[in-house]
């Protein structure tokens, strides 16, 4: 099975990002045995995990407000998953949920986005 990994340049480790009941794995990328929330209190399988389609899809969406730059880029936010997602008619469009930044400068824009506009 195939999970995305948060890639950012520059983290100290790379987590593994496999979601159960919305919540994500606080283990490190390539850990051996169950997936787990700090604590152990959940614990789960990748059998057991949740789909990486969002749930958030169709939910009403307008673009969210832009920074300076533009960011998102038209993009709204997903009240579920957190991720910036295109709105199609007025509606979230089908997206993964969120699971990391793909880049450092994406991470650096979305943290400046959550600082200013808030969540």
């Amino acid at each position: 099975m195939t999970r995305t990994l948060a890639a950012l340049p520059g983290a100290a480790r790379r987590l593994c990002l496999s979601r159960r009941n919305g919540e994500i794995c606080t283990r490190e990328d390539g850990h051996r045995g169950l997936h787990h929330r700090t604590g152990g209190r959940l614990l789960w399988s990748d059998l057991q995990a949740d789909p990486p389609t969002c749930t958030g899809a169709g939910e009403p969406a307008a673009p969210a407000p832009t920074l300076p730059d533009g960011y998102p880029d038209g993009r709204a936010l997903c009240p579920v998953c957190w991720a910036f997602v295109v709105p199609v008619n007025g509606a979230l469009a089908p997206h993964d949920s969120w699971r990391g930044d793909e880049t450092r400068e994406e991470a650096d824009r979305r943290r400046d986005w959550f600082n200013s506009f808030g969540w």
